[in-house]
C-alpha cells in the first residue's frame, strides 16, 4: 500500500514506461493526486490507486503515459471539498 505522506508537491509522475507525464500539485483528499496546470492551463486528477511506488522522489503509476493522460479526469472527485 502507498503512503501517501511520501507523496509530495512538485514530484514527478512517471508512467510504467518511466517517462514523465506531469507533476503532483498535492494530495486532493485522501485518494486522489491533483496534478500541476499542463500547458494549456488544466489542472487533472488521478486516483491513488494507479500509483505503484513512490521511490526515488518520484510517483510512479501502472499505466503508459499516454492512456494516464486518456483516463484522468478535469474536475475533482466529488467529496473532497473542492
Amino acid at each position: 500500500m502507498i503512503q501517501t505522506n511520501q507523496i509530495k508537491p512538485d514530484m514527478p509522475v512517471v508512467c510504467s514506461e518511466d517517462g514523465q507525464f506531469a507533476t503532483v500539485d498535492h494530495m486532493e483528499g485522501t485518494d486522489t493526486l491533483k496534478l500541476k496546470k499542463d500547458k494549456s492551463g488544466q489542472h487533472h486528477y488521478i486516483p491513488l490507486s494507479w500509483v505503484t511506488s513512490t521511490e526515488g522522489d518520484k510517483v510512479k503509476v501502472d499505466r503508459p503515459g499516454d492512456q494516464a493522460m486518456q483516463e484522468w479526469s478535469q474536475t475533482p472527485p466529488t467529496g473532497t471539498g473542492h
